[in-house]
C-alpha cells in the first residue's frame, strides 16, 4: 500500500499578518454556468473574514511610511463592516486605537464583532446621502479632525487600496489560472478592487472582460452601460454599490455591468451554500449572480473569476434567516390575500416561540430573551389556551408573600392571560386596528386553528412593502 502525499504546509507564525492573501480558489461545479468555468478566490479564508484584510494592511503601512500615523494614533474609517473588521485587526496589532463609523443597516454580527475586537463603533444613517452631514464618510472625516493623533483612512479615496490588489490579488488570480482568464467580475464598494486587479491584468496583456457586479439601487452600472447614473434606490446587500464615483474606482477599465435585484443576490449566495457548500457573504452573491448572467450569455467556454468576499456567518442573522428575508419582502413565500400573508412566523411551520401551561415564568422570560420577543403564546396539546406576555411577568414578580425565587418557579398557567383577542384569517386589515388600540398583539385563528400573531410593527412592515 502507498502511503499519501506529504502535505506542504507553512510553518508556525506569530502574527495572523502574516496569513494575508494567498487565498484559495475552488471552481463551481453543481451550479449551471452555461459553457463556462466559473473560479471563486475565496477570501473568506482571510484571518478576518474577507478581501478587506489586504487593503487594511496596505493603507495602514503606506501611512506610517508617510507619516500620517503616528505611536498612539487613532484610526478612523468609514466602513460597511469588513473594512473596519481588517482595520482593527491590522491596527490592534500594531498598538493603534480604531473608530469607525458604520450605517445603521449593517448585520449586527458584524457590529458585535467589531465590538468584541475593542473597536469604538458609531452608528449613524443609512438613508442619508453623501454629503449629508450623518452619511457615513462625512461623519468619519469629520471625527478624523477632531481627535488628536486621528488618521483619516478613507478607503475611497487611497491609493493604497488598489495598490494591494494590483500588487497581491492580481498576481495571485494570475498564477492560479495559469495565464488564462477571459473574465473577471467584481462589485464597488471602495472601489479598489476592481481597479487594482484591473489594471494589473492590463499590465500583463490580458484582455479579459472586466465586469461590473452592482445591486439594483446602486447608480454605478448606469455609468458603465448608459454613461450616466443609473436609478437611485435602497437594496439590502451589503459593502458594494454607491450613489457616486469613488476617487479608487477607475471606471474606464470596466467593460460592462449587470444590475442585480436583492433576491437574485441572495437566492444565488443561499443557492451556493446548497449546492457547493460554500457559506458566503450578501454582495458575494450579487457578483455571482453577475457571473452566472455573463456565463450563461457565452456561446463558446469561458474561464472566469469572482470572489467569496466574505464569510456568510456574519449575515446569518439576515441572508440566512428566513423570518428576516419576509420581513424584508425578498423570501420565496405563497401569498394567500389574507391575514396570513402579514405573519412572517407561522406557527404550523414551527417559526413560533411558545410556551406550555406548566412550564415555569423562569422558562418564559428566558424565551423570551432568547427569540427576542416581548409575549409567547400558550400551547398545550397543540391547542392555543392563552398568552403569556412581559408585564404579567413584571406584575408576578409583585408578590411580595413568597421569595423572588419562587416568583420564577410559579407555573405561566397562574399568570397568563384566557381572554384572547383574536381575528379570523379571512377579514379586512381594518380589524385589526381595534385590538392595537388596546395595546393588544393580534392572535390570527383559521376557525380555532392557531396560525400566529401580527403586532403594530407587523402591519407597518406590510404596509410599506406593499405602498
Amino acid at each position: 500500500m502507498s502511503l499519501a502525499p506529504t502535505p506542504v504546509l507553512s510553518a508556525p507564525t506569530a502574527s495572523l499578518l502574516e496569513l494575508i492573501g494567498r487565498s484559495p480558489m475552488v471552481e463551481v461545479t453543481k451550479i449551471d454556468a452555461g459553457p463556462c468555468r466559473l473560479f471563486l478566490k475565496l477570501e473568506s479564508q482571510n484571518p478576518g473574514g474577507s478581501i478587506k484584510d489586504r487593503i487594511a494592511l496596505s493603507m495602514i503601512a503606506a501611512a506610517e511610511q508617510e507619516g500620517f500615523l503616528k505611536p498612539g494614533g487613532t484610526i478612523v474609517e468609514a466602513t460597511a463592516g469588513n473594512t473596519g473588521l481588517a482595520l482593527t485587526l491590522v491596527g490592534q496589532a500594531k498598538g493603534y486605537k480604531v473608530l469607525l463609523v458604520i450605517p445603521d443597516k449593517m448585520s449586527k454580527e458584524k457590529i458585535q464583532h467589531l465590538r468584541a475586537m475593542g473597536a469604538d463603533v458609531r452608528l449613524t444613517r443609512s438613508d442619508v446621502p453623501h454629503g449629508h452631514p450623518e452619511y457615513y464618510t462625512d461623519m468619519a472625516e469629520r471625527l478624523a479632525q477632531q481627535i488628536p493623533g486621528g488618521f483619516y483612512v478613507n478607503q475611497f479615496a487611497n491609493d493604497a487600496n488598489s495598490l494591494a490588489h494590483f500588487e497581491t490579488t492580481g498576481p495571485e488570480i494570475w498564477e492560479q489560472m495559469d495565464h488564462k482568464l477571459d473574465a473577471f467580475v467584481a462589485g464597488i464598494g471602495s472601489g479598489g478592487t476592481i481597479t487594482g486587479i484591473g489594471r494589473f491584468l492590463k499590465s500583463v496583456g490580458s484582455d479579459a472582460k472586466i465586469i461590473l457586479a452592482d445591486p439594483v439601487g446602486s447608480t454605478l452600472a448606469g455609468i458603465v452601460n448608459d454613461g450616466v447614473p443609473g436609478p437611485e434606490g435602497s437594496y439590502t446587500v451589503e459593502g458594494i454599490g454607491q450613489n457616486f464615483v469613488p476617487d479608487t474606482a477607475d471606471m474606464s477599465l470596466i467593460d460592462v455591468a449587470y444590475s442585480i435585484p436583492d433576491a437574485e443576490a441572495i437566492a444565488t449566495v443561499r443557492n451556493l451554500l446548497l449546492k457547493e457548500g460554500v457559506l458566503a457573504g450578501s454582495s458575494s452573491g450579487t457578483l455571482i449572480a453577475a457571473a452566472l448572467r455573463w456565463c450563461r450569455e457565452q456561446t463558446e467556454p469561458k474561464r472566469v473569476v469572482t470572489f467569496v468576499c466574505d464569510t456568510g456567518a456574519k449575515y446569518l442573522s439576515k441572508v440566512y434567516n428566513d423570518a428576516w428575508l419576509a420581513d424584508q419582502g425578498l423570501g420565496e413565500r405563497e401569498l394567500h390575500g389574507d391575514l396570513s400573508d402579514l405573519i412572517s412566523r407561522k406557527y404550523d411551520a414551527g417559526d413560533i416561540v411558545v410556551i406550555g401551561p406548566e412550564d415555569t415564568l423562569d422558562t418564559a422570560f428566558k424565551r423570551m430573551k432568547g427569540a427576542d420577543v416581548s409575549q409567547l403564546p400558550v400551547i398545550d396539546d397543540g391547542r392555543l389556551v392563552g398568552i403569556v406576555d412581559e408585564s404579567d411577568i413584571v406584575q408576578a414578580m409583585h408578590t411580595d408573600d413568597i421569595t423572588r425565587e419562587a416568583r420564577f418557579r410559579a407555573l405561566v398557567r397562574s399568570v397568563m392571560t384566557r381572554d384572547l383577542d383574536t381575528v379570523q384569517v379571512a377579514e379586512p386589515l381594518e380589524a385589526l386596528i381595534p385590538l392595537f388600540d388596546r395595546d393588544r398583539v393580534a392572535i390570527v385563528l383559521d376557525g380555532e386553528q392557531f396560525v400566529g400573531l401580527i403586532t403594530r410593527s407587523d402591519l407597518i412592515n406590510h404596509l410599506s412593502l406593499n405602498r
